[in-house]
Formats: structure tokens, C-alpha cells, sequence
């Protein structure tokens, strides 16, 4: 009998019994976000059955909100790891230590082309170069090619952008004129605009849903991205002279607390699956070499040849203090 209830209570405390099984731990991954972020339905779910990893979103309003958070939290991460952070902002990320070190063996699938330095921090995961959308039906013909075309006369009061200070594509915009016009020209340039009547919203969703001619406005002339005439069927266009190139990254946040599991969702996003519906989930052309766009893109959306761009260090040190003369010139 005492041995019995020795064996009884040796079962008792290793947490063994007969005829059970454990069931296989399951991991779970925090993947924080842009308000844009989209996947396609049940993909992550594939992606669970197949590691066990189960990935969370948590989406952080745009890149620039987003990046400030990712600052703000980055003794204490709010995820695992981050996507969004685009390459107006990805300077900032890096400065602030926001991200940790990996070599995803994915990024050599044409990530690495878009890469901000070489410690592998930040992978890119999609192009969405920012460019001047027009409405055609309402321009009567005549139409903008270039960022100087939008200072003349016969487009007064026809361009809407974003704040720079508030917006992502408002903030590509600004550094497209600085690209083009150089640091002793875009003043000026800013000046014309604003004596041509352009007019400035907080943000993409008020100057394109609102704003554009082409949805619920009356001006035919905003700032948006080269994808967009996609999402309207061919009846807006992008004027490739006035693109910028914006590149969004992901990456492993430092200090998480599943990093490892983290590194595999990060290849995930650069791998096959993932990438091939980038284009219709979110409206940005992949990273990744030879995947294929919906079929429309080619008339629609080709990716422009030669976009505006600047140097990740250029941006990083003069940001701040082009957004405030940027401030003082437009806003007064």
C-alpha cells in the first residue's frame, strides 16, 4: 500500500497521468502596423498551421505615428516586430535604436535592392513611390506633367497635398521638391504653389477621399501614389515626372520578447505567399523579384523609371528643420 501511494504521488506531482497527451505549444507573435496594412484573408492562418506561430496585429495609425510610438515604447516593445515604417521615417527608427539585427535569408530576393544600411535592422517589404494623381475628365485636356506644370496658372486652385508634419505621402512630397529643386530652390518653388492656390489637409484619407475631384471633391490635382489609378479602373492617372520613391520596412523589434518566432514572420513577409498579394492587399508593388501584378498595373500602374530620392542620412538630419521652414513658408 506505501507504494503504491509513493507512485500515486509522484504522478501527482510531475503532472503525468495515463491514457493523455500534452497538446503542442503554440507561439504567438506581435506584429504592429500601419492603419494600411492589409493581408489576404486566411493567410496568416495558413502560415500558423504550418510553424505553430499565431501572429497578432496591432495596428498604430501612419508611418509617422507609427515610428513616434515605436520611439516612444522602445525600452518596453509593444510587439515583436514592426511594419510600416517607410523610408521617410526608417533614419529616425535606426537612430533611436528602435530595431534589432537579422539577416533574413529572404532579403536576398530583391529586399537587399531598397536596403537602408547593412546591418539588416530594416527589410523592405514593398515600393509605393508617392506622385501627383490627376482626374482627367475634370482638366479638360490639359494636364500636369511635371512638379512645375503644378505652379502655373492654369492649374490655380486644382492641387491638394498633404501636411508634411502629419502625413507620410505629404512628407514624400515635400523632400520630392527638395530632391528636385535642391536646398536653395524648393523654398521658392513652395512659394509659387502657394500663391497658385494649393491647398493643405492633414492627411491622405482627407485629401484623396475628400478632397480629389475624382471621389467627393472639386479639386483634380492631389498628391498620392503611383498605385492608385489601379484602384479607380484607369480613370485618374499618376504623373511619373513628380514621383518620389518610398520604400516600407519590416523588422524584428529590439528587446522582444519572441524574437526568434518574430524572425521567421519577418521572413514570412518577404517570402512568396506574402508578396504576391501585396499589390491587391495594399496597393504597393512588392520587393520581392518576379512577382507577378495584377494585370491592370501594367497600363495603370507602372512603377516609375526615375523617382525623386534622397540620402537616408540627408533626410535624417535635415527633416525636422525642413517640415518647420516648410511651416513658416506655407502656413505662415
Amino acid at each position: 500500500m506505501r507504494r503504491i501511494w509513493a507512485v500515486l504521488a509522484a504522478l501527482a506531482l510531475t503532472g503525468c497521468s495515463t491514457g493523455t497527451s500534452t497538446a503542442p505549444q503554440t507561439h504567438e507573435v506581435t506584429l504592429v502596423t500601419h492603419d494600411s496594412f492589409a493581408v489576404k484573408e486566411g493567410l496568416f492562418d495558413e502560415f500558423q498551421k504550418a510553424t505553430g506561430i499565431t501572429v497578432k496585429q496591432i495596428a498604430n495609425g501612419d508611418a509617422g505615428e507609427l515610428t513616434n510610438k515605436l520611439v516612444l515604447t522602445k525600452s518596453n516593445p509593444i510587439g515583436d516586430l514592426a511594419f510600416g515604417v517607410d523610408s521617410t521615417f526608417a533614419s529616425r527608427a535606426l537612430s533611436e535604436g528602435v530595431f534589432a539585427e537579422y539577416a533574413s535569408p529572404e532579403a536576398a530576393k530583391g529586399a537587399q535592392r531598397y536596403k537602408v544600411d547593412d546591418t539588416g535592422r530594416l527589410h523592405a517589404v514593398d515600393v509605393g513611390d508617392v506622385c501627383v494623381n490627376i482626374d482627367p475628365a475634370k482638366l479638360g485636356g490639359v494636364e500636369p506633367t511635371s512638379y512645375e506644370d503644378l505652379a502655373d496658372p492654369k492649374f490655380k486652385d486644382k492641387l491638394v497635398v498633404e501636411n508634411p508634419a502629419t502625413s507620410s505621402p505629404g512628407l514624400a512630397f515635400l523632400l520630392g521638391t527638395i530632391a528636385k529643386f535642391g536646398e536653395n530652390g524648393w523654398q521658392e518653388y513652395w512659394t509659387k504653389l502657394k500663391a497658385n492656390g494649393v491647398k493643405v489637409v492633414s492627411g491622405w484619407e482627407e485629401a484623396y477621399n475628400q478632397e480629389f475631384s475624382a471621389t467627393k471633391g472639386d479639386r483634380p490635382i492631389v498628391v498620392s501614389y503611383a498605385s492608385s489609378p489601379s484602384a479607380e479602373g484607369g480613370k485618374t492617372k499618376a504623373v511619373l515626372g513628380t514621383c518620389y520613391r518610398q520604400v516600407e520596412y519590416a523588422g524584428v523589434l529590439a528587446g522582444a520578447k519572441n524574437a526568434a518566432d518574430a524572425q521567421k514572420v519577418l521572413d514570412f513577409l518577404l517570402g512568396e505567399k506574402f508578396q504576391a498579394q501585396v499589390a491587391e492587399q495594399m496597393y504597393v508593388y512588392p520587393s520581392r523579384e518576379g512577382v507577378a501584378l495584377p494585370e491592370s498595373w501594367t497600363k495603370d500602374a507602372p512603377l516609375p523609371a526615375n523617382p525623386q530620392t534622397l540620402p537616408a542620412d540627408k533626410v535624417k538630419d535635415n527633416r525636422e528643420a525642413w517640415v518647420e521652414q516648410w511651416r513658416k513658408l506655407v502656413q505662415g
